[in-house]
């Protein structure tokens, strides 16, 4: 498991621990499930500029529906 050091502001800093805290999980934690919702996100449009570059229409208009249907959850 890699390590990471980011740099934030003190305010966005201390929204990020009060959401964690609601959540009732740790900082590391909120990254952590907040980048998996980014990178899901990223790969779907990777994922759909791909088939619309083939042109294939209904599969692309296809997982822009799962992709609605998942952020809806």
């Amino acid at each position: 498991m890699a390590t990471l050091t980011i740099r934030l502001p003190d305010d966005k800093h201390e929204r990020l621990k009060e959401l964690a805290k609601r959540r009732n999980i740790s900082v590391n934690k909120l990254i952590e499930e907040l980048s998996t919702i980014a990178l899901a996100e990223f790969d779907a449009e990777t994922r759909f500029r791909a088939m619309a570059a083939k042109g294939n229409i209904k599969a692309g208009l296809a997982l822009l529906e799962r992709l609605d249907s998942e952020l809806s959850e």
